[in-house]
């Protein structure tokens, strides 16, 4: 059957499927663009870097496509609100916001029409953004990539947050790796639509470095693992010759700091430097970030195929109506 169209607030999704916003520079114009032409919700990852290039990457992809565009916002940053407001004065359609909770965002994005999307692992927050509100809700479970919010997976968390939310959109999110799998979490828990990010770092559009999608395609499931990140939460990435040093505990803080890009710093590495490290060729010196699933992935493919991947296997399954809504 086919699958329904996704609507955040005044916005419409042909195709139920968000690309999640991966950051440093992982998740630029260049993936956004083609995802929001297939119908889905193309994200640029806008935590960790300046305003004025956040402002031209969504100008650029606003330019380029009449589909959906989000910005994914960490509110660990500490130009938290000056990257929110950059991205509203650039024209995105929508901010994804994680990694904290803002209730100053849901007025600001009244103020300006643009729909405010949290990510929760736990009913309370689930409800809380409901409150204050937020257009949809993402649950992000154990199984995602980057900062995660719970060591609970997706399908013992999400039946709690449905029960919760019953006036806006849900979006499951964590190792969703095929439309089956995108199907289940519709049909069986009643989720309105998915959030998908390893899967897109794999393709053919996605920017970062070639070494770092050559980690992906080697990864072994031993070979993904939990490490924390000076943001002062766990992160999952894959092993690299940085991780095994950090687990060794040698001195990996910077001289100092450029950044300064987060409210909250352990100092303990700098993750800016790290992920870009990565983003750019230097997987060894490098964060890898990805999500539990990554394993499974084998090949890199356009984004086009992906979706058309994904449609027609959530469809040849897809029952309409989950159970639990």
């Amino acid at each position: 059957m086919k699958l329904p169209e996704l609507k955040i607030g005044s916005l419409t999704a042909r195709i139920p499927l968000i690309q999640g916003g991966m950051s440093i520079r992982v998740s630029t114009s260049a993936l956004a663009v083609p995802v929001a032409e297939c119908g889905g919700i193309g994200t640029i990852g806008g935590s960790g870097i300046p305003v004025p290039e956040l402002q031209e990457d969504i100008r650029r992809a606003k330019a380029a496509t009449t589909g959906v565009i989000a910005v994914n916002i960490m509110y660990a940053m500490r130009d938290f609100h000056e990257l929110v407001m950059g991205s509203i004065e650039a024209g995105v359609d929508l901010i994804i916001t994680g990694a904290g909770f803002s209730r100053d965002i849901f007025r600001i994005g009244r103020e300006h029409n643009v729909p405010i999307v949290s990510i929760v692992s736990s009913p309370d927050f689930a409800k809380l953004a409901e409150k204050f509100g937020a257009a949809a809700i993402i649950v992000e479970s154990a199984e995602a990539g980057g900062h995660l919010g719970t060591d609970k997976p997706l399908r013992e968390i999400f039946p709690d947050i449905r029960k919760a939310v019953t006036k806006v959109p849900l979006i499951a999110a964590g190792g969703i790796t095929n439309g089956f799998e995108m199907a289940e979490m519709m049909d069986k828990y009643g989720a309105d639509g998915v959030q998908i990010a390893s899967r897109f770092v794999l393709s053919e559009e996605c920017s970062v470095s070639r070494e770092f999608k050559e980690t992906y395609l080697k990864a072994q499931k031993e070979d993904i693992v939990n490490v924390q990140s000076p943001v002062g939460m766990t992160g999952r990435a894959i092993r690299t010759a940085f991780i095994d040093r950090l687990e060794r505990g040698e001195d990996l803080a910077p001289e100092k700091c450029k950044f300064k890009c987060l409210k909250k710093c352990s100092y303990k590495y700098c993750i800016n430097d790290r992920l870009m490290a990565s983003c750019t060729g230097d997987v060894e010196n490098g964060l890898v970030f990805s999500g539990a699933n990554t394993y499974k992935m084998k090949e890199i493919l356009p984004v086009r195929e992906i979706f058309r991947q994904f449609v027609r296997d959530a469809e040849s399954v897809y029952k309409e109506g989950g159970e639990s809504k």
